[in-house]
């Protein structure tokens, strides 16, 4: 085929290795396809010295992106699959899952190989709430510290710090080729992942057909599945990036397993759920986990931590 699809992307330069990325793979594919890339500063890019759970939710990350495709300013645009809203504006679609990455968290310091290896007290920098909780809830003597930034602002602060640790996604430290930074691993059952941690998202106009038919060729099923179950449950808790919720799930075959949990913000509750079936439910599995944890406490948990945000009605 013979045309011109611009991409939309964050500056940062994890955003520009996934745009890259795309880029690539398209090409690859379709030699004739002119690929542009025009970069987008987004409202959570601008506002650095702010915890994200004051300014807003996840579309801080992909409005500006939503507002020039619909604008036809560009064709498709490329996210952080965990940044991407669960419901997307009107006119805009999911297209394609990359193949999943490593859906971890890493363990950072200079000073401990094991997270458990954390004195009494001692200081561990993050900017994601749903850390923050797990953490406090296996231990609840640490201090957190909030953490915004890019991968390369987020370590240069960190070098420059007395901080103990920081808890960063393996995925994006090890796409930019910084994984000799990364002192553990740290198991799913101690940190459920945010939902769609690992892959990136590809977007585009509803009616784009031609477009949609293109990036068909970069979706990876097994890891389209997965992300779609943790999307339905995080879409029934109705949560976003100010609520600590975890999920992962996987696929084996054609059976899908989810883990999900919702936690306090101060980590002294942490609620899980769990549920399997074939994949041909996916959505159905995503939506029984996240009613199980409403059930067992969660719907009280995540109206507590809503009414104590700024703008909540009292």
């Amino acid at each position: 085929m013979s045309r011109t699809i611009t991409i939309g992307t964050r500056g940062s330069e994890l955003a520009l290795w996934q745009t890259n990325w795309v880029h690539k793979h398209l090409s690859d594919t379709f030699p004739d396809l002119d690929i542009r890339i025009e970069i987008i500063k987004t409202k959570g890019d601008k506002i650095l010295d702010v915890p994200l759970a004051k300014i807003g939710d996840k579309a801080l990350f992909t409005k500006e992106l939503d507002i020039a495709m619909l604008k036809d300013e560009i064709d498709i645009a490329v996210h952080s699959l965990k940044d991407l809203p669960t419901r997307l504006p009107g006119g805009i679609c999911l297209a394609a899952i990359t193949e999943r990455w490593d859906v971890r968290d890493a363990f950072i310091s200079k000073r401990y190989s094991k997270w458990s290896d954390l004195p009494k007290g001692a200081t561990v920098a993050t900017g994601s709430l749903r850390r923050q909780a797990q953490l406090l809830y296996q231990r609840p003597d640490l201090n957190i510290m909030d953490l915004r930034g890019n991968l390369n602002t987020r370590f240069k602060k960190f070098d420059e710090s007395d901080w103990d640790a920081m808890i960063l996604a393996v995925a994006g430290i090890e796409r930019l080729g910084w994984g000799k930074r990364i002192s553990e691993k740290i198991s799913t059952e101690v940190l459920l992942p945010a939902v769609g941690q690992g892959s990136f998202a590809i977007t585009t106009r509803e009616q784009d057909r031609q477009v949609r038919e293109v990036l068909r060729a970069i979706n990876h099923r097994p890891s389209q599945v997965a992300a779609l179950a943790e999307r339905a449950m995080l879409r029934t808790l109705e949560g976003g990036c100010q609520i600590p919720i975890g999920a992962h799930a996987e696929v084996q075959g054609d059976q899908l397993k989810l883990r999900g949990c919702v936690c306090t913000l101060d980590g002294r509750q942490k609620l899980t759920a769990r549920a399997e079936g074939p994949v041909a439910q996916t959505e159905q599995i995503g939506v029984r986990v996240a009613r199980e944890l409403l059930a067992a406490g969660g719907k009280e948990i995540l109206a507590e931590i809503l009414n104590s945000q700024p703008g909540a009605e009292k």
